[in-house]
């Protein structure tokens, strides 16, 4: 328990430091580190031609998708031809078409699933070139997407989209990623350009040990919530995550940037609510109410989550007790022993909830109701969420809670001094039920043909579970998976691939056509009718609001899964 309130502690007190920063990038104020970066961000500016004048929504979202598509068909063409590139001293070959189009939707749209081990399926200037390349601008892509939203919102103009790719990876990814690159090596994560090692064992037979550039994929893929990893184990390998210090610092590192999207949000509106009313003060507070109740929303869901998942895992297997096998460690099947039932329930619900993906231990062998918390906050895909969709994602729920709340008191809802009329209900609604079609959809089309069902490994209640966790973390664009499900095969890879791509872009263009329309809108004024947004009333409205979705909406499926395994083994 000390591990885990050590860990979020350092998160809370962190995030707050970091969203000022960012806040200060997203609305072109001075920060201390300008006289570094201005000269780089002009040179760039310079030889990629932007000008960065502000966008329409129209084209901001246009622009997204056509910089997303040139680096996926550039990505593409390097998978399927690395076997005649540089940087390949273990001799991989070329990539197979429906693997690489995978790959190549999963890396784009930050979602990192993956359907090979990487140590044996790409070489160095793939998991260079490619890989960390885009974990990069994938989360770039999210943050400058989140930030044209929340500027929409507090009244600004939606700004440049290139200027904010620029500035998002010069100013935050980029440092970020180096301090965080030298803490794991600091731990003993590889970074090396070497190739594979032969060793003797001490039992006289001989192993190969991967090498490669670990620490560099490892600190963007946690910082930028990407996901997926340089070995097939994942976080779970000492190579990857050698200490507990590593592993907090993963943790912390995937919490950071997504926690701080919350806090500059706040902050933003803050300031259009300071114009407002014309106040005299300066100083800014830690986060701003608005942001508080979405961030208090998101902590409890968060927490409750944690809960469930630390005691499920605690309580153990009555299968494995009923055999004589000691549990008192609580069920320690596919975990770590050097991080044990508390860390692994922790990072379990953590990258789930900021959809990174990353796993330190097999998400498969969780009990049933462990097993559930993190398909659940994937399905929710609001609990912090990756950086900068997650608080898209709940905003789309608070303007939904306005809706409702509205609806009862017979007013016309508003939602920041704006009303909230029938498109933006219909743009929420979009939002919203992609995100359940395209997992239940697809999860329904796997269970009913033939090249589907021969990917299930599992039978009965587990066997659903797997694919409905496969398809969850394919749409919520998190990548970790059970593990279980025989998934590299042409059915596989073009489902989660479409689930991935379907799951990023409609709701991203969706969102900002929220954001654009929102701009438009003219002020009106509060009155004593005005449903208030800023207090904990709202927020406990708000966490119900996201419950009473997710029982509507998948509840049926987990009752046939997790809840049926869970029953099975207990009763």
């Amino acid at each position: 328990m000390v591990q885990i309130v050590l860990t979020l502690a350092l998160f809370v007190i962190l995030v707050i430091p970091v969203g000022r920063y960012m806040y200060h990038i997203a609305t072109d104020q001075r920060t201390f580190a300008d006289a570094v970066f201005d000269p780089i961000d002009k040179l760039i500016y310079r030889v990629c031609g932007i000008k960065g004048e502000d966008m329409s929504w129209k084209k901001y979202a246009l622009s997204l998708l056509m910089a997303n598509g040139v680096m996926v068909f550039v990505g593409y063409m390097i998978l399927r031809l690395q076997g005649l590139l540089f940087l390949n001293p273990n001799g991989i070959g070329a990539m197979e078409e429906s693997l690489s189009f995978n790959t190549i939707i999963s890396f784009m749209t930050n979602t990192n699933l993956q359907h090979y081990s990487g140590e044996s399926g790409l070489s160095y200037v793939s998991q260079m070139c490619v890989i960390i390349f885009m974990m990069f601008t994938s989360a770039a892509s999210g943050y400058a997407a989140c930030m044209a939203f929340c500027r929409g919102l507090s009244g600004r103009k939606l700004g440049n989209f290139y200027k904010d790719m620029v500035r998002t990876t010069t100013r935050i990814l980029i440092p970020g990623a180096f301090l965080v690159g030298l803490l794991l090596v600091s731990q003993g994560t590889p970074q090396t350009f070497a190739a594979n090692v032969t060793v003797e064992t001490i039992e006289g037979k001989y192993q190969d040990i991967a090498m490669g550039p670990v620490a560099a994929l490892e600190s963007i893929k946690h910082l930028g919530t990407n996901g997926g990893g340089f070995f097939g184990a994942n976080s779970a390998t000492p190579f990857e995550n050698p200490t507990v210090i590593s592993n907090i610092t993963e943790m912390i590192s995937m919490m950071l940037l997504p926690g701080a999207c919350i806090v500059t949000f706040g902050l933003m509106l803050h300031e259009r609510r300071k114009a407002k009313a014309a106040l005299a003060e300066t100083k800014k507070p830690l986060i701003g109410r608005q942001g508080a109740v979405v961030f208090g929303a998101m902590a409890i869901i968060f927490l409750i989550g944690l809960t469930v998942c630390f005691c499920a895992e605690k309580a153990g297997n009555p299968v494995i007790s009923a055999m004589g096998i000691n549990q008192d460690m609580g069920s320690m099947e596919g975990k770590e022993v050097r991080f044990g039932i508390a860390q692994s329930a922790l990072f379990t619900t953590v990258t789930t909830s900021f959809t990174t993906g990353t796993v330190n231990n097999m998400h498969d062998t969780l009990t049933p109701l462990g097993g559930m918390i993190p398909m659940l906050h994937m399905m929710l895909n609001c609990v912090f969420g990756g950086k900068g969709v997650g608080l898209m994602n709940m905003v789309m729920y608070v303007i939904l809670a306005v809706f409702i709340c509205g609806l009862m008191v017979g007013r016309t809802p508003e939602y920041l001094n704006k009303k909230i009329e029938g498109k933006e209900m219909k743009l929420v609604a979009i939002v919203i039920l992609i995100h359940p079609l395209l997992i239940l959809g697809f999860s329904a089309l796997a269970v009913s043909v033939q090249e589907g069902l021969a990917g299930i490994t599992n039978p009965g209640f587990h066997g659903l579970s797997q694919v409905l966790y496969e398809y969850a973390s394919s749409a919520a664009n998190n990548g970790s998976g059970f593990e279980g499900l025989a998934d590299n095969s042409l059915f596989w890879n073009m489902t989660t691939g479409l689930a991935m791509f379907f799951g990023r872009y409609i709701a991203i263009v969706a969102q900002l056509a929220i954001a654009g329309s929102m701009l438009q809108k003219k002020r009106v004024n509060e009155s004593i009718g005005t449903l208030r947004t800023d207090n904990v009333t709202f927020m406990i409205v708000l966490v119900f609001i996201v419950y009473i979705f997710a029982a509507l909406t998948f509840f049926p499926a987990l009752a046939l899964g997790p809840v049926a395994e869970h029953l099975s083994l207990w009763m």
